[in-house]
């Protein structure tokens, strides 16, 4: 089993919040199975490249590869159009796979793509039955700015928190990367007011402006303050503040 807790959140997180503004649907269950089922193959297959195809690992891929396989194909059998996300993933999970071969799954580039995987999954939940051919982003997701709006929150938060969490524990007293998360953190706020303020179907309740931007001003103080002040704060309390930011996040997508 993976021993990333905090990848968890950013695992349930967009599902949870794509599922319930797209509307439940029967297919999501599906998707939700594959989603994870396909995560813990990803792990697995990480972890053979990163040992380089040791015998330990073989199972765990065949298993999670093979179970994997069989929900993916069943949920594109039951909405075709699913397929269209194979060209954003793709390049996503390569990146994935060759950072793990190049033992550098820590790596910026490596975070990023594993975060826009977890949050495009947001706009995934809302894939109409048919689309236009090629289609658009709007097209995409049937025409709901909303999606994309979510999609844009989550990225922000998700990012942000991958830049705070190595402020405390693995760049901790790194001037440099301190200076990104504050950067980060600082922006994310005019920028998450750009976002709700966009227009057009399925958007985001604007009854939930301001509450957002106010979460996103508490980040930015707490990456500002927290690295200065406790800056041996355990593991733990990291990851309840983090559990703590992302149901406050969650339950604002939701209730938009």
């Amino acid at each position: 089993m993976p021993q990333q807790h905090g990848a968890w959140a950013m695992l349930v997180v967009p599902l949870a919040a794509g599922v319930v503004l797209a509307g439940p649907h029967p297919w999501h269950v599906l998707l939700a199975l594959a989603w994870l089922v396909g995560y813990l193959a990803f792990q697995a297959g990480g972890l053979l490249l990163k040992a380089r195809g040791r015998a330990r690992y073989r199972r765990p891929v065949q298993v999670y590869g093979s179970v994997a396989a069989l929900l993916v194909v069943a949920l594109v059998a039951v909405r075709p159009t699913l397929a269209w996300w194979a060209a954003a993933y793709t390049p996503l999970l390569t990146v994935g796979l060759v950072s793990a071969w190049r033992r550098a799954e820590r790596s910026w580039w490596n975070d990023a793509a594993t975060v826009s995987a977890a949050c495009l999954l947001a706009a995934v939940a809302h894939t109409p039955a048919s689309v236009a051919a090629p289609p658009g982003p709007l097209a995409l997701v049937g025409g709901s700015v909303g999606a994309w709006q979510a999609v844009g929150l989550l990225a922000l938060y998700f990012l942000g928190t991958v830049a705070y969490v190595k402020t405390m524990i693995r760049e901790r007293g790194n001037r440099a990367v301190l200076a990104g998360s504050l950067v980060w953190h600082v922006l994310a706020v005019p920028v998450a007011a750009v976002l709700l303020a966009a227009d057009g179907p399925g958007r985001l309740s604007p009854t939930v402006t301001v509450p957002t931007l106010a979460l996103f001003a508490l980040l930015a103080a707490r990456a500002a303050v927290v690295p200065r002040r406790w800056p041996h704060a355990t593991p733990m309390a990291i990851g309840l503040g983090e559990i703590a930011a992302s149901a406050a996040l969650t339950a604002l997508l939701v209730v938009a």
